[in-house]
C-alpha cells in the first residue's frame, strides 16, 4: 500500500497548498491512502467544519487534529458527523469524536488511523499516550484486522515522540510526529518494520516562524511584550511529510521517504 502523511495545514497558505498539490500527489504518486493534521488550518489555531470539508474534498481520506482541537467553536459538533477527522485518543473520554478508527482502503483493505497527544513541555495535562495506544493496537493487528496503520504523535519533545516510536515498533505501520511545524530529518524504518519520523513539518510558508509572520513573535522574543495577534504567514506553502510503501500481508513499511512539496525547501518526494 502506498501511504501518505502531511503535516499541519497552517493558515489559508496551507489550505490552498493542500487543495492545489494534493490531488495531484495522489494521481501521480498511485497513493491509496492519505492522512492529513488539520491542526492550524483554520487561522493559525484549530481546524473549522468548513475547512476540514476542503481539506477532504482536496484528496485526504483523514484529518488528524491536537491539542488545538476544540479552538474552532463548530468543531466539537462536527466530530460526532464527520468520521474521517478524529481527535487525540487520550483526551478525556467524554470529548467529542474519536482517537482513532478503522478506515477503507482500495482493494478492500482496511487502515487504522489513531493520534495520541504527548505530555512532555505540553500545556495541558493529558492522560498517559503510552498506556492509551497500547490497547487500540493490540485490538487490530497489523496483518490480521488491518492492512495498515497510522499513528500520529502530536507532541512537542522528539525523545517522547522517539520513545512512543520505538514502543509501536512492528505493531504500526507508521509512527509520525506533527505539532512543531518543523520537518526533522530523521525518516527510517524501525527494527520491528515500523517507518518513523520525529516530526512532518508543516504544510505552510516556511518564511516565517513556525507558520507565523515573523515581525510579531520576533518582537516577543526581543521585548517580552505583545503588540497584536499572531497571523498566519500568507507566502507559497512547501507540502511537508512522508511516504510510506507497506507490505499488505505484514502491514510493516519496505519503504519511507520525506515529503517537501512547493514553496521554499528543498524538494524530496518519492
Amino acid at each position: 500500500m502506498k501511504l501518505l502523511f502531511l503535516g499541519d495545514v497552517m493558515g489559508r497558505s496551507g489550505r490552498s497548498a493542500i487543495a492545489a498539490g494534493l490531488p495531484k500527489m495522489r494521481a501521480d504518486w498511485g497513493l491509496d491512502f492519505v492522512v492529513v493534521n488539520g491542526e492550524n488550518a483554520t487561522g493559525g489555531m484549530g481546524l473549522s467544519a468548513e475547512h476540514a470539508k476542503g481539506i477532504l474534498a482536496a484528496g485526504a481520506d483523514v484529518v488528524t487534529l491536537g491539542d488545538h482541537a476544540f479552538d474552532q467553536k463548530d468543531m466539537a459538533q462536527f466530530l460526532e458527523v464527520e468520521p474521517r477527522v478524529i481527535r487525540p485518543l487520550n483526551y478525556s473520554r467524554i470529548a467529542p469524536g474519536r482517537g482513532g478508527r478503522i478506515f477503507d482502503a482500495p482493494g478492500g483493505r482496511k487502515v487504522l488511523v489513531a493520534q495520541v497527544l504527548g505530555r512532555v513541555f505540553m500545556k495541558q495535562p493529558f492522560d498517559d499516550p503510552f498506556s492509551a495506544i497500547d490497547p487500540l493496537l493490540k485490538a487490530h493487528r497489523l496483518g490480521v484486522g488491518v492492512q495498515a496503520s497510522i499513528i500520529d504523535i502530536h507532541a512537542e519533545a522528539t525523545s517522547e515522540k522517539m520513545g512512543l516510536g520505538h514502543w509501536c515498533d512492528g505493531q504500526a505501520s507508521l509512527v509520525v510526529g506533527t505539532h512543531t511545524h518543523v520537518p526533522t530529518g530523521d525518516a527510517q524504518i524501525l527494527k520491528g518494520g515500523t517507518a518513523y519520523l520525529s516530526d512532518a513539518g508543516m504544510c505552510g510558508d516556511y518564511d516565517s516562524v513556525i507558520g507565523m509572520e515573523k515581525l510579531e513573535p520576533m518582537r516577543r522574543f526581543v521585548t517580552g511584550m505583545s503588540k497584536t495577534r499572531f497571523e498566519p504567514a500568507a507566502g507559497e506553502a512547501t507540502l511537508s511529510g512522508v511516504y510510506v510503501e507497506t507490505d499488505d500481508r505484514s502491514g510493516l513499511a519496505r519503504r519511507v521517504v520525506m515529503v517537501r512539496q512547493g514553496g521554499r525547501l528543498q524538494q524530496s518526494g518519492p
